[in-house]
């Protein structure tokens, strides 16, 4: 029962359809995010998709602690929930627990931006493939986002100027 309440989708959020997995692997930048713990602090946050030799995707999130002075990293898998074609997975970093990860905007044409939450609406992404977003396309997502009931007064910004390597 715990894990079905992890991999679920929020009220109001629609996983895109049509979805190329092999057209969103590679890097993308976290353009905005809800806090959590768990990224809290960080600056230069990344994420890397590529595919496993299972079939699922390996995600490796990588972002910057100025207040460690070092990078850290965490490495999870994900996998379809419903069937390739829908931007809805559950990814793991921790063992067998999984949530949802959901695709609820996309750049269909050319992958460059998404929207991502998680299972309820504390967990909301904005993400690019350049460290810096068209402010129109950020606003049209931030009111995407706003219309399907998340908080987006609370999102924080990702700095991603001069790289502290």
């Amino acid at each position: 029962m715990f894990l079905i309440g992890c991999v679920g989708i929020p009220e109001n959020v629609k996983p895109v359809d049509n979805f190329k997995i092999k057209k969103y692997l590679g890097k993308w930048y976290e353009i905005a995010r809800l806090d959590h713990s768990f990224e809290r602090g960080l600056t230069h946050v990344t994420a890397d998709y590529s595919l496993r030799n299972d079939g699922g995707v390996r995600v490796l999130n990588r972002g910057y602690s100025a207040k460690a002075g070092s990078w850290k990293e965490a490495e999870g898998k994900a996998y379809f929930v419903k069937g390739s074609n829908q931007g809805y997975l559950k990814v793991s970093f921790f063992g067998p627990f999984y949530g949802s990860y959901i695709v609820f905007e996309l750049d269909h044409e050319n992958y460059q931006y998404s929207l991502v939450c998680g299972p309820d609406k504390s967990y909301l992404w904005i993400l690019a493939r350049n460290p810096i977003m068209k402010e129109a396309i950020k606003y049209a997502l931030i009111e995407k986002a706003a219309a399907s009931g998340f908080d987006t007064s609370k999102l924080i910004f990702v700095d991603h100027h001069q790289s502290p390597e």
